[in-house]
């Protein structure tokens, strides 16, 4: 289809973006009204979006970076399987468009306005459920070795049908299937039906928008803006000299001290274009931390966006230009049955470290030192109750601005649990929760400054931590110094940076996340004589 950029004003094009975001916007605002679990209408643990009807991405909601990125992998799945008008999917199989096991995407395939037998587009949103099944509450294993241990495994299937009249009708089975595979099912069943129900205002909003252009005219509108983001992005790698880039860094495995398994990448500038090589990657763990492509896609994407352009509308135009390639079965493009829980909180943060450090010599004052490098994830559930959490920490520094203290880095954009929400609705204490100071990298500018999170836990149950930077510190940039690393601690002693093991009411778990990077060397102080006077202030002879 014809772009249309030449003749298409400026300021239609501008409405027809934030029209278009406005949609999933409030897709996702309806999702975290809607949901039950604190997980994901305090946390705002998921994302929304809007795709054409081929699977390209044409908005998104400014929400999970591990999120967005990978779901076109998911709506190109539901479309294999040749949905029909108004049919609401459901999958969460990293192999088949997901990302890890507790992610649920929901699918729904919007009727077009003049033919409304055609499909027209696509609402889609995921939203991590706090319990999914396998062998550990919360779903999210440090030692699991196969993605069965990690939960049901959902491929792409029909959950509902909507009619246009806004009529629901449920694949009962299929939902009683889930329902009898995971705990707290009556809050998964809750959390499902909001997810239904966000992508059911998309479908509305979005033929609204059609009416409102006219359908011709608006889809003419929308390739523009894909186009003019494409053309946004190549600008800004063009901004780059032509060049081949290089990084390396490990991932913390298992053990104390733990196993370094390396990633390395490879970026090649040349011209508008921007290849990400990913060989000489570690083949693929015994454990979780083994990314699918999707979620690898996500993390040079969300790297490349924040480095290069982070205002452009977000959409598939961004991705166009940029070309990634992963060793079949290494680390980062990991293969059936592999273990992928970790894969997607902690190795995605390791490959956006990556990608900004390769590219830090040409980025000029857009470079940024290592922030904390890690979700740290702590989950802790039994039988009657699932309790999962990301931990901010610190930012690395840029060369006009300190590093920010105590918020989420890289591929994590949720909020924290308020203490509040976290006691009413779990048997859990907030023992402190504070920001931990001094915990950021020195130079010119300070890195921002991690957070010490303790809970004391009033029921048995189970504990899973997979987080990183516990033993390697987030680096800083153009001299400046490292971060602290994360400490994790169970009633004051030690604990490795991935375990699960059982807890006995009482118990006090303690996080103390890291510390961003500094960027620059602190300038020294110039000699001075006795009487304190720098040499550099005397006066000349």
């Amino acid at each position: 289809m014809d772009s249309g950029s030449s003749v298409t004003s400026p300021i239609r094009l501008q409405v027809m973006a934030n029209a278009l975001a406005g949609i999933a916007e409030e897709m996702g605002a309806r999702l975290i009204r809607g949901s039950y679990s604190a997980n994901i209408k305090e946390r705002r643990d998921c994302s929304t979006a809007l795709f054409d009807a081929q699977g390209s991405c044409i908005a998104q909601a400014a929400h999970i970076p591990v999120h967005l990125g990978a779901l076109s992998e998911a709506v190109g799945a539901v479309i294999a399987t040749g949905p029909q008008p108004g049919d609401v999917f459901v999958l969460n199989d990293p192999y088949q468009g997901g990302s890890h096991l507790p992610d649920l995407t929901v699918v729904t395939a919007i009727p077009a306005l003049e033919d409304p037998t055609v499909i027209c587009a696509y609402a889609v949103n995921r939203a991590h459920h706090a319990d999914i099944g396998g062998m550990r509450p919360g779903s999210m294993p440090a030692d699991s070795t196969e993605i069965w241990q990690e939960g049901l495994v959902i491929p792409p299937v029909r959950l509902a049908r909507l009619q246009v009249s806004g009529a629901l009708d449920w694949n009962e089975a299929l939902l009683q299937l889930i329902l009898a595979n995971v705990r707290n099912a009556e809050q998964r069943r809750g959390d499902l039906q909001a997810q239904v129900g966000a992508n059911a205002i998309g479908l509305r909003r979005f033929r609204e928008l059609l009416a409102q252009f006219g359908e011709e005219e608006a889809w003419r509108l929308i390739a523009a803006v894909i186009d003019y983001s494409r053309r946004r992005m190549q600008a800004q790698i063009r901004t780059l000299p032509d060049g081949v880039y290089r990084a390396a860094d490990q991932l913390e495995g298992y053990g104390d001290p733990p196993e370094a398994i390396w990633i390395h990448a490879q970026v090649e500038v040349k011209g508008d274009r921007l290849r990400v090589d990913f060989t000489g990657t570690d083949a693929a763990h015994a454990g979780n931390l083994n990314a699918p492509l999707a979620v690898t896609r996500s993390a040079v994407l969300f790297a490349l966006r924040c480095l290069l352009d982070p205002t452009a509308p977000s959409n598939s135009g961004l991705e166009e230009p940029i070309e990634i390639e992963a060793p079949l079965g290494c680390l980062v493009n990991a293969q059936f049955p592999a273990a992928v829980v970790a894969g997607n909180v902690e190795t995605s943060q390791r490959i956006a470290d990556l990608i900004l450090h390769a590219l830090a010599p040409v980025a000029g004052s857009l470079s940024i030192a290592q922030g904390q490098g890690t979700m740290n994830n702590c989950v802790l559930g039994n039988r009657h109750f699932t309790y999962y959490e990301t931990l901010g920490g610190g930012q690395g520094a840029s060369s006009h601005r300190p590093g920010p203290d105590g918020i989420h880095v890289g591929m994590s954009n949720t909020l924290n649990t308020p203490i509040e929400a976290l006691e009413l609705e779990y048997p859990l204490q907030v023992l402190c929760y504070e920001l931990r100071p001094d915990s950021g990298g020195h130079g010119r500018q300070r890195g921002g400054w991690g957070l010490i999170r303790s809970l004391r836990v009033l029921q048995d149950c189970t504990l899973s931590l997979l987080t990183d930077r516990r033993y390697h510190a987030p680096q800083g940039e153009a001299g400046g110094g490292s971060g602290q690393v994360g400490i994790n601690r169970l009633n004051g002693d030690p604990l490795p940076s991935k375990i699960s093991r059982p807890l006995k009411a009482g118990d006090v778990v303690t996080l103390y996340t890291p510390g961003g990077g500094a960027w620059g060397a602190v300038e020294p102080i110039p000699d001075a004589d006795a009487n304190g006077i720098p040499d550099s202030d005397r006066g000349g002879g």
